[in-house]
């Protein structure tokens, strides 16, 4: 994982770390990353559970642990969210 965290850290535009993960992930995998990062993204506006489970159509297990996450005010999700 090392070797991952260092080249994500080292692509700087938008436009190359699509590219670059349009070529490591599926898009099933991308589909999945995707979706995960916009459920974080709804909690942190203060949409209810329920509301994004019917809204992108998914359990609500997966949102619950984006919520304690969230929770976490050591969460580097957090940051970035704000």
């Amino acid at each position: 994982m090392e070797g991952l965290v260092e080249t994500l850290c080292r692509i700087r535009t938008p436009e190359e770390m699509k590219k670059f993960l349009t070529e490591i992930l599926t898009p099933a995998e991308l589909h999945d990353l995707s979706l995960r990062w916009e459920l974080m993204r709804m909690l942190s506006e203060g949409i209810p559970q329920r509301q994004i489970a019917a809204i992108l159509k998914i359990s609500l297990c997966k949102i619950t642990r984006g919520s304690k996450i969230l929770k976490n005010p050591d969460s580097v999700t957090n940051r970035y969210l704000k």
